[in-house]
């Protein structure tokens, strides 16, 4: 119960990154370099393989990341998604773009330190300012945004439908688009309510 009034409030909460990028446009910010957990810079053009790249906007703190006695959280998916990736020809990164905490919990060395515990076997970046975020219109942590080897978007929200409690199927959104680029399956989703913890933008 407590973590369905969660679930209800973030999605109220999650209001900023209010930019729509437009499906079959390109994406922006491909060449901006940022800085990785092994202090590598690193762009999402570096990143693309054949068939594209996933962009998932992650953190070091959110249940819906980390998950919790009532909700098992989709960190535990990132390291299985990243191996589904490179089989279908994908790149995977994970961006923090939490400016507000990036001199707590999401600073660089936290972030680096969780990576570590973690297991990841991705680049995880720091987006400086949000302004990745900002520009593609990012609202929760995780939001995932699919591109395709021209950096057109394919598919934006969640991973899955894990959060939904009221679900008759897991429906595995971010396989299906990893199928469709991979083997050129049909998408018959592209577009799906993100979940998460609001990203910690900085207040002007």
């Amino acid at each position: 119960l407590i973590f369905s009034t969660f679930l209800v409030l973030t999605s109220f909460l999650c209001l900023e990154g209010s930019n729509e990028l437009k499906f079959g446009k390109k994406i922006p910010l491909t060449d901006k370099q940022l800085k990785n957990i092994d202090n590598s810079l690193l762009s999402l053009n570096d990143l693309k393989k054949e068939n594209g790249l996933i962009i998932v906007f992650s953190c070091n703190t959110c249940p819906f990341v980390l998950g919790n006695e009532d909700f098992a959280g989709w960190e535990n998916q990132y390291n299985d998604l990243y191996q589904k990736a490179e089989e279908k020809g994908l790149g995977l990164v994970l961006i923090n773009s939490n400016e507000a905490k990036r001199d707590g919990d999401d600073s660089l060395d936290e972030m680096k330190l969780h990576a570590r515990k973690a297991g990841y076997k991705m680049p995880y970046l720091v987006d400086e300012n949000s302004e990745l975020a900002d520009a593609y219109g990012a609202k929760t942590t995780p939001h995932v945004f699919v591109v395709n080897n021209e950096n057109e978007l394919v598919y934006r929200g969640s991973i899955d439908n894990l959060w939904d409690t009221k679900r008759t199927e897991l429906e595995p959104y971010l396989y299906n688009v990893m199928n469709h680029l991979g083997d050129k399956t049909e998408l018959k989703n592209n577009d799906t309510p993100p979940r998460g913890c609001s990203i910690k933008r900085m207040k002007n």
